[in-house]
């Protein structure tokens, strides 16, 4: 599975591994999306630790997980993210809407 999803008290967490692509994008965005909906938590982390490709498509769901958690007031922080893929976050401008690290 692409993403595992840990839920605590006021945050959620979306452990993503493998690739992200249009392929599979839209299996990562309706799991997370479930969990902001069942929890609607003040922040969600989005582990990239065990991701091995991004196109454009991980940073749309970056900006789309920003723009649902953030309609009442939580933030999204991208966490354990590969040198490469924070290379394209950050030329994205991904760094305004989430921390990344």
């Amino acid at each position: 599975m692409p993403v595992m999803i840990d839920n605590g008290e006021n945050t959620v967490t979306a452990r993503l591994s493998g690739e992200i692509d249009h392929h599979n994008a839209f299996e990562l965005r309706h799991g997370i999306d479930r969990a902001i909906e069942e929890h609607q938590p003040e922040s969600i982390i989005l582990d990239f630790g065990n991701v091995t490709f991004m196109d454009s498509s991980g940073i749309g769901l970056v900006m789309g997980r920003h723009k649902a958690v953030s309609a009442y007031g939580g933030k999204v922080t991208v966490t354990n993210t590969p040198a490469q893929i924070i290379k394209v976050m950050r030329l994205a401008g991904l760094d305004r809407l989430a921390e990344i690290s």
